[in-house]
């Protein structure tokens, strides 16, 4: 095989793949992807490939899968469009009978034959001597929104699709959405109640009190399971799982049976403990190994006080085990854990491959899973409809993937690459690429296992939330995967089905009655715009994003059907921006030279200038006035007065915070995910410069609907 017939064959079977063979960078120039990463990724999805050699014979073993399942394993029909499913057939059954038989989410069977103008011919192909048939079966109209099974008979073939039926647009409410609400994680809040840390209870407050301000939101990092021990890993966007909340933020002051078990009590109100509490007050960064030692003394306590006495008959928390049936599962994975004292991937052959049983961990350490679990569920729900009752919606977080020694990973193994990484080709910021680190999904076990991974931990975020942010909303469409040994600035781009992806996130939309909202910042290709437009997801304006040197278009118009800030959790806040600080944090880092630093605060300068004088062109701005409050205040106004669905304030904005909660790139080198906010939530309430913007933003866009 010539090497131009090599390279078309290679460029072939990756199509098959939906592997891109090549990208167009931040710059717009178009990058060709190496012909080992592209072998590397290929053999990760599947294709039987040893080497080049092979390359011909994987093609024709992938065409002519591909031709022969007659019906995708998933299938979309959009409610607004007629219902139609590709069908692959041989010629020769396709001449003979066919039926159907539609198997509705509620029980409901439609069984007929299929009328001859319901399959449209499209074209024909040769696969291996048979002749197959590309054509479009059409169904019955109106059907209901839902997961449905289809099967299809042509004389001995039997095919087999989910069909999913779901409203083209995302839930956007019965009325448009105008209003304003806040932002802070909830490590980060704290008051004068808190352990050393934000907790349920201090989150319940932050809703109140947006409610009591006329705000109708309240958004926070991602709430979701974490390893606070072995392995250690605090980072929200590493979740050890997606299916389970984080007992760190439980209120144990609050726990259900407490007040029966003298034991746990006697334990809180302690010397030491209230010692230790003290001390984590007073800490500026929290201190998650220690707060989570403390928090898991008392709920290890009375978790056991309410196994022994009224867990068999407590009937929330019955219900809670009925309908979460994984939690079983998960509190087992975490005993195991603990009594091995290493990652997943470490354990015995029978519990790495996951059986496990009951001698393999501590009933104790499975109890506490389990009523930890409950208490996050428990205490989260009612905080949820609290809020939704004073009209302010929690506004949640799901990151784009899970640790690597996830449970996630471990139960549902099939359906990550765990050779590859996640990450993000070179830009201008980080020129050498980038590897957050966690496994991919597989995009076809994915359709094979019919999303149900998905359905379930999109589920768990929308049960409790009135807004849902999908973390880098482009893998809907596409991941940019590492091989292991490949550095990062060479990795490839893989499709997702996105279609089917959208449908869910709609369907599910609107069963929870949740919106969606899409991060799409950095370089974002124009048909994921397109299809967050046509879905009527919300997009992400970002003035840091937005900002140009030139004065009279420094920031463009806020679309609608967006949520805007000022910035984001991955950004400098707003003073330290000002100042230039996250340049010296680049210089620090080794991300910008010494050489680029004048140029970079030039660049920065004009970047002031422009956004001064735009806002004092459009009277949001006074003509002397310099100072970086006034303009911060100016620019919430220029959002306030906009098209935006939401305006998000970041809290620790208003005060001129400096310090960075996260600087991405980063892992020991700073305090990521730690840093408590400056001040309590009582003291913050009452500065004047907190109460004046707010004031501002509440008069722009009183609250519109709950």
């Amino acid at each position: 095989m010539t090497m131009q017939r090599r390279g078309l064959v290679l460029s072939q079977l990756a199509a098959l793949y939906g592997v891109q063979t090549a990208y167009y960078d931040v710059t717009r120039r178009r990058r060709q992807a190496k012909p080992e990463a592209l072998l590397a990724v290929l053999r990760l999805l599947g294709a039987p490939l040893h080497g080049e050699r092979d390359l011909a014979e994987a093609l024709r073993a992938r065409r002519q899968a591909l031709w022969q399942r007659g019906l995708p394993p998933v299938s979309v029909v959009w409610a607004s469009r007629p219902a139609e499913v590709a069908l692959r057939l041989p010629a020769k059954a396709a001449q003979g009978p066919l039926r159907y038989r539609l198997e509705l989410e509620d029980g409901t069977v439609q069984e007929a034959p299929v009328a001859g103008d319901r399959l449209r011919q499209l074209a024909a192909a040769d696969v291996e001597g048979v002749v197959y048939l590309d054509t479009r079966f059409s169904l019955p109209a109106a059907l209901p929104w839902g997961y449905h099974r289809l099967h299809v008979e042509a004389g001995a073939h039997r095919y087999e699709t989910r069909l999913l039926v779901a409203p083209l647009h995302a839930y956007t409410g019965e009325a448009p959405l105008r209003t304003w609400g806040v932002f802070l994680p909830l490590y980060a809040l704290h008051t004068q109640r808190s352990l050393g840390s934000g907790d349920f209870t201090d989150l319940a407050a932050l809703l109140r009190w947006v409610g009591e301000q006329g705000g109708g939101v309240v958004a926070t990092l991602p709430l979701l399971a974490a390893f606070l021990d072995t392995p250690y890993d605090p980072s929200p966007y590493a979740p050890a799982s997606r299916l389970f909340w984080n007992e760190f933020y439980v209120d144990v002051t609050r726990l259900p049976g407490l007040e029966g078990c003298p034991a746990a009590q006697q334990r809180l109100a302690s010397a030491a403990t209230q010692e230790t509490i003290a001390a984590l007050r007073r800490a500026p960064l929290v201190d998650y190994r220690r707060l989570m030692a403390l928090k898991r003394q008392v709920l290890e306590t009375v978790a056991g006080h309410f196994f022994a006495t009224m867990a068999a008959q407590h009937r929330d928390f019955q219900d809670y085990l009925a309908t979460h049936p994984l939690v079983e599962d998960y509190a087992r994975f975490r005993a195991v854990g603990e009594r091995q004292g290493c990652p997943w991937p470490a354990w015995p052959a029978p519990q790495r491959d996951g059986v496990l049983r009951p001698g393999d961990y501590d009933e104790a350490a499975r109890q506490y899973h389990l009523y930890a679990q409950w208490v996050a569920h428990t205490q989260l729900r009612t905080l949820a409809a609290a809020g939704r009752a004073q009209g302010v919606q929690l506004y949640l977080d799901l990151p784009l993937g899970v640790h690597a020694d996830s449970y996630d990973v471990w139960r549902h193994r099939a359906l990550f690459v765990r050779d590859a990484a996640v990450g993000a080709p070179p830009d201008t910021f980080f020129t050498k690429g980038q590897n957050w680190g966690f496994p991919p999904l597989h995009p076809e076990a994915l359709r094979a296992q019919h999303y149900h991974y998905f359905i379930a931990y999109l589920r768990h975020q929308l049960r409790h939330t009135g807004l849902l942010r999908l973390d880098h909303v482009m893998s809907l469409h596409r991941l940019f995967w590492i091989p292991h040994g490949v550095e990062a600035r060479h990795g490839v781009y893989v499709r997702y089905p996105a279609a089917e992806l959208y449908a869910i996130v709609t369907l599910e939309s609107h069963r929870h009655r949740v919106r969606v909202v899409g991060e799409d910042l950095g370089t974002v290709p124009p048909y994921v715009t397109a299809a967050m437009r046509q879905h009527r997801l919300y997009r992400m304006y970002v003035v840091q994003y937005q900002l140009r040197p030139q004065a009279r278009y420094a920031l463009r118009p806020v679309p609608q059907h967006a949520v805007a800030s000022l910035n984001t959790h991955d950004m400098p806040p707003f003073a330290a921006f000002w100042q230039g600080l996250d340049l010296k944090e680049r210089l620090a880092l080794g991300l910008l030279r010494p050489s680029q630093l004048s140029q970079e605060r030039r660049q920065r300068r004009q970047l002031r200038q422009a956004l001064q004088a735009f806002l004092r062109q459009r009277g949001w701005l006074d003509t002397e006035d310099e100072a970086p409050l006034a303009t911060l205040q100016a620019c919430l106004a220029f959002l306030g007065a906009s098209a935006a669905q939401v305006v998000l304030v970041t809290l620790e904005d208003l005060w001129l915070e400096t310090a960075p909660q996260n600087v991405p790139g980063t892992f020991r080198e700073r305090p990521n995910w730690q840093r408590k906010a400056r001040y309590s939530l009582e003291a913050l309430q009452q500065l004047p410069q907190v109460q004046t913007t707010l004031a501002t933003l509440n008069r722009l866009r009183p609250r519109g609907e709950p």
